[in-house]
């Protein structure tokens, strides 16, 4: 079954692509959630209408997400984290602290679009992946240390 997407959705696409996906997986929670409608003859016009009149904004927001990530550039993070006596951390270290940490030097990045490459499970250096458009997907460096 095709669909269309309204929005991104994380695994699947991004908004307005054409995916095909199980039919049960799109009539029973992709169109009712509102992520999507039927990708038939009169939604692909609609869509394709669309994008052709968002392309100068779609222009404007890749230079935006290509001006963050210019400015993030090889920044290296320290994430502040309870550490025992081997190394593990207590808890776990989370996407919305290194949002934080990004905020505090003055970038604004939105927690949901940041995911880690690894598990991060002790102290040491990891890096993780920010996506900021279709596009424009960024990686940075963070140190987690013991507070």
């Amino acid at each position: 079954m095709e669909v269309i997407l309204k929005d991104d959705v994380k695994g699947l696409g991004y908004k307005n692509d054409i995916v095909t996906v199980k039919a049960g997986y799109g009539l029973n929670y992709l169109i009712p959630q509102g992520f999507a409608v039927i990708a038939d003859k009169s939604n692909r016009k609609i869509v394709a209408e669309n994008v052709r009149q968002a392309a100068h904004k779609a222009d404007k927001i890749k230079a935006d997400a290509q001006a963050i990530a210019d400015s993030i550039g090889d920044l290296t993070l320290e994430i502040p984290a309870k550490v025992g006596e081997t190394g593990k951390i207590f808890g776990s270290v989370t996407t919305n602290q290194l949002a934080e940490a990004l905020k505090a030097k003055g970038i604004e990045v939105d927690r949901k679009r940041i995911s880690f490459d690894q598990e991060v499970k002790t102290a040491g250096e990891y890096t993780a992946s920010i996506n900021l458009h279709k596009e424009v997907k960024h990686t940075v460096k963070f140190n987690v240390v013991a507070e």
